[in-house]
């Protein structure tokens, strides 16, 4: 039984139930049609959680599929789709062309064919003593990014290093302004 059917099946009990408490709190005649179909809904519902297989992962789309443990849904199918970057491609209905794709709903998401390609940006870090950090906003010229930095190196609260980072589809440094030591970490008093 899975989820959907464990919530449907609650629901049409709860109504089988309410039935029974207005029989006990009213003196009125009950509508016995009205009892029957929500008691036959009940059986319908129950009898066909029985008679699916129990499902042995949590995806909608493959309930009794191999079981991925390291997946999050359970489902080795589309845990292995997930790795491989594959999208699943949607059926066509039946009423329309096999040739002709679904028409396009606007939507206030884009879609990936929508997205700008990427664009070059230096992106400023500090060093923190610990790790690199970064410190203002990417910039996309150089020149920008280097002067931000040449800022900082002057002001009063200047970090020990700081770099500047290249970035396009991969990051790459740049160049690397002061030295970066690590300060040890103090045990927390007691």
């Amino acid at each position: 039984m899975n989820h959907a059917q464990l919530i449907a099946l609650g629901r049409s009990l709860r109504v089988a139930g309410e039935h029974g408490q207005r029989l006990d709190d009213s003196a009125t005649a009950p509508n016995t049609a009205e009892i029957r179909q929500d008691l036959e809904r009940a059986l319908a519902l129950l009898e066909d959680a029985v008679t699916t297989a129990k499902p042995t992962t949590r995806c909608p789309e493959h309930p009794t599929g191999p079981v991925d443990p390291d997946a999050a849904d359970l489902c080795l199918l589309c845990e292995t789709r997930r790795r491989s970057g594959q999208r699943t491609t949607r059926p066509y209905s039946a009423d329309m062309d096999d040739e002709a794709p679904p028409e396009r709903v606007q939507s206030r998401h884009r879609i990936r064919a929508d997205q700008p390609q990427p664009k070059k940006r230096w992106i400023p870090e500090m060093w923190n003593g610990q790790a690199w950090q970064v410190c203002g906003t990417p910039r996309t010229s150089e020149q920008e990014a280097e002067q931000y930095l040449g800022q900082l190196r002057q002001s009063p609260d200047a970090a020990s290093a700081y770099r500047l980072v290249y970035a396009f589809t991969d990051h790459q440094v740049l160049r690397v302004w002061g030295t970066p030591t690590v300060t040890p970490r103090q045990p927390p008093e007691l």
